[in-house]
């Protein structure tokens, strides 16, 4: 007699050990482990291109991100008398260290870019429309968040241009009327840009901006699975 019954959930994946089995199994009855697993990677998309990976360029990038700064993290030192001698040190001393900043340097231009590049191909495609307007806002928030992201990254190094590029990118803030000022010693922890700036920009890009990133990064992207992305429109023929 023929077997009725449905494939079970893991069928066709490879067989874990049996203590592996086990523990997964456990996990899997209170978590929904093949659940989740089945809804990420097994969901069935519409016909795309290459331009619908962005998004998925932009993540790994934010996890690159992540990664190299957790590691400059151990080596750079966030005062105006260290943080130049610093840089200097992870650049020519430190095992691979050009390499890490170099990684996260150029990480960051790019992922500013291929987000960039992501909202205008959701913009261009209409998927910003019902019923996809929540995910067209978290997506523009995490642009907004990456932007702050680099402003704040960029007066880290402590050099003449990441100082002076601060203090024009600062006193726009400072340009509105009334407000502006309050602002902009917000922003600086002063007039000048000195040592509560560099202390501020430091919080804010290794603390409040990626905690920030990521939960936004988990909103969007259940947001996407929950809804689904737009296919591109058919070419008449």
């Amino acid at each position: 007699m023929a077997d009725t019954h449905p494939p079970s959930p893991s069928q066709g994946q490879p067989p874990l050990p049996r203590g592996g089995q086990a523990a997964f199994d456990w996990l899997d009855e209170r978590l929904g482990l093949r659940t989740i697993r089945t809804t990420i990677f097994a969901r069935a998309v519409p016909k795309t291109n290459w331009f619908y990976t962005l998004g998925s360029a932009s993540m790994i990038l934010a996890m690159l991100q992540v990664i190299t700064g957790m590691l400059l993290t151990i080596y750079y030192v966030p005062t105006p008398d260290h943080a130049y001698d610093s840089i200097q040190y992870i650049m020519n001393e430190v095992t691979f260290g050009w390499l890490i900043r170099g990684l996260h340097h150029w990480g960051a231009t790019l992922m500013v870019i291929t987000v960039f590049l992501h909202m205008l191909r959701t913009f261009f495609m209409g998927a910003y429309k019902y019923p996809r307007e929540i995910t067209w806002i978290t997506g523009s928030l995490l642009l907004l968040i990456v932007l702050v992201l680099g402003f704040s990254g960029y007066l880290l190094p402590w050099n003449q241009k990441a100082y002076w590029a601060s203090s024009v990118g600062t006193a726009v803030v400072g340009a509105p009327p009334i407000i502006g000022p309050l602002l902009l010693r917000i922003v600086r922890g002063g007039d000048e840009i000195g040592a509560v700036t560099l202390a501020r920009f430091y919080g804010l890009h290794i603390w409040w901006m990626p905690i920030a990133l990521l939960a936004l990064i988990g909103v969007h992207l259940y947001l996407v699975i929950r809804i689904g992305i737009t296919s591109p429109p058919e070419r008449d023929e």
